[in-house]
């Protein structure tokens, strides 16, 4: 299906063999050790640096490898099908085009050179222990003190969050109530001065591998030259700006995500034998993966449109949500019907199938819960 998305070509297709061979080596070995140690190898940023996987998509004056949204979706997709969700590079991916894009020429350079060759690890803090989709609830604060802002406050569920060395924080820089007075600063978390700290791992469901852990700022200094686009007060503009691209990385996740449940669960039934006979030949069996295998063909005609559109530069915040909130549901949808086929098995975790279903879960609640996805797109109609 890969081989005739719209999107590709034959500069593509050599990439995707060359982030395979990556993701096979240097990816798929480790994944149990992260897992238990619920953090990925910080020798693994660096590497994949070399490559240029981490920044596929920004221009190489900043540093990065000068391709477009196509060659850092192949790398996504990669190690999407090799079921990785320890690495996640999509965070990190976000933040630089947050920099790209709203920050000054000087964060530009500073910055991004560092993101792509993988000397700095990027996260985002966005949501609170009371804020979570409600953006405009936010109350870690930033107060500036002649050229520095003073932060305080705390953070949870932040992704790449103990290997992080560059925090993008969302934060009240004025008294202004609701989404007035947010801003964005870039906190750098092994130089900035004060009270900077990481809490242990969260217990999650699934996605072990990766660090999401609190954070917490206590009168930690921040130089003004950090605050992204210099301009106070401009931070929900620019959150809702760049959410799209976001979006459409949850959605290209979940594609992935139903892909390789259907091949695996096809796979399986088609050896497993029940009642004397492949349980691929009974009716209910063909039945549900013939309307997997559909579902999965126009999520994927769905989210190739996307694509094609980011890389033009018109993907829209109504369509990026409604590719967000629909695949993200249909994932969590198909591979639990996957699961039910492979019966007591499914339920073992030595089985792709039933991580799968654990680390599925989440995506219908990061990058925006899909109920907000829903109040978005009904605002377009």
């Amino acid at each position: 299906m890969l081989e005739v998305a719209p999107w590709m070509t034959d500069d593509l297709r050599s990439f995707r063999e060359q982030v395979k061979r990556f993701v096979a080596s240097e990816v798929t070995p480790h994944e149990a050790r992260w897992a238990k140690n619920r953090v990925v190898d910080r020798e693994l940023w660096r590497k994949a640096g070399e490559l240029g996987l981490l920044c596929a998509d920004i221009p190489d004056e900043y540093g990065g490898s000068g391709g477009t949204f196509a060659h850092q979706t192949v790398v996504f997709e990669e190690l999407g099908y090799a079921g990785d969700t320890a690495f996640n590079i999509s965070v990190h991916a976000i933040v630089a085009h947050y920099i790209l894009n709203q920050g000054t020429e000087e964060q530009k350079r500073k910055f991004l050179p560092k993101l792509a060759s993988g000397e700095m690890v990027a996260a985002i803090a966005m949501s609170e222990p009371s804020a979570g989709s409600d953006v405009q609830r936010i109350r870690t604060k930033a107060v500036l003190e002649g050229d520095t802002y003073r932060v305080n406050g705390s953070k949870t569920f932040i992704t790449n969050g103990s290997l992080a060395d560059l925090m993008m924080v969302a934060l009240r820089t004025g008294e202004e109530p609701g989404a007035k007075g947010i801003s964005l600063l870039l906190v750098e978390t092994r130089t900035s001065p004060g009270g900077y700290r990481v809490g242990k791992p969260l217990e999650k469901i699934g996605q072990h591998g990766q660090d999401t852990c609190e954070i917490f700022f206590e009168d930690v200094r921040v130089p003004q030259a950090n605050l992204l686009g210099s301009v106070p007060g401009k931070g929900f503009y620019q959150l809702m700006t760049e959410l799209p691209y976001e979006r459409l990385l949850i959605a290209i996740g979940a594609v992935v995500a139903i892909e390789r449940a259907v091949k695996l669960t096809v796979e399986y039934v088609k050896e497993r034998q029940a009642f004397g006979k492949p349980l691929f030949d009974l009716q209910n069996t063909r039945f549900t993966l013939a309307e997997a295998k559909t579902e999965a063909t126009v999520a994927r005609a769905f989210v190739d449109r996307c694509i094609e559109e980011c890389i033009a530069g018109k993907l829209d915040a109504t369509t990026a949500s409604m590719a967000k909130y629909w695949t993200t549901d249909l994932q969590c949808k198909i591979i639990d019907e996957c699961l039910q086929l492979f019966g007591g098995y499914g339920y073992i975790l030595d089985y792709p199938i039933a991580q799968m279903y654990a680390d599925a879960r989440v995506q219908r609640i990061y990058g925006g819960a899909n109920e907000v996805m829903k109040e978005l797109v009904a605002r377009s109609l």
